[in-house]
């Protein structure tokens, strides 16, 4: 059973549809009674940093989150802002991450960006697996998804990182270190590629 983290933050219903359509039994986790059960958990996320931090703080269900994902280590994926908060900090706020993975979340130069509108980095790009197993599995190399974000995470160990993005650069779009995933694109608004991808996780 996926647990789905409802925090106040993230469209919550377009991951019940994509699982729905996939037969994968999925579940809305919005008090900690709700993760009873659950072999797998999403950790979406839109917004600043700090916000996220603070509405997970406030949720009450950091305590068995962390105990689920650092000692039971059950598979977790963080889309967006739920992939950065994963991080240790962030530039963008003065908070603490859950500091999951070790890495810092770091805003990008517009200096070195090309495109006229530079910021936020918004559209479809494409992404650039390092392996063609696990959460990429199906899913051709330069695969396009759909990004919407101003900040990107910085691995400090670079065998944490998934899959590159050129955006002035490369950058991290999906990271992994052990049974923690994170995505910076949203794969439920990436079309068929997306739907792959989240039913990757499921199969993990």
């Amino acid at each position: 059973m996926i647990a789905i983290i409802d925090y106040g933050l993230g469209n919550i219903n377009a991951f019940i549809n994509v699982f729905n359509r996939i037969g994968v039994p999925v579940k809305i986790a919005s008090a900690i009674d709700d993760l009873d059960g659950s072999t797998k958990i999403i950790l979406p996320g839109v917004g600043a940093f700090d916000h996220a931090m603070k509405m997970l703080e406030e949720s009450g269900l950091r305590p068995r989150l962390d105990n689920l994902v650092m000692n039971r280590r059950l598979p977790i994926i963080g889309i967006c802002v739920g992939m950065q908060i994963l991080a240790r900090s962030s530039e963008e706020g003065i908070l603490p991450g859950l500091g999951y993975v070790d890495g810092i979340v770091k805003r990008f130069d517009p200096s070195k960006i090309l495109q006229t509108t530079r910021l936020p980095h918004m559209g479809w790009n494409s992404v650039r697996p390092k392996e063609s197993n696990g959460l990429f599995k199906s899913i051709e190399k330069d695969t396009r998804f759909y990004f919407l974000h101003s900040y990107y995470f910085e691995c400090f160990d670079q065998s944490d990182v998934l899959a590159t993005t050129d955006y002035g650069g490369d950058f991290s779009s999906a990271i992994r270190h052990g049974n923690i995933y994170g995505v910076q694109f949203h794969p439920e608004k990436s079309h068929s590629a997306g739907v792959r991808l989240l039913q990757n996780f499921a199969e993990l």
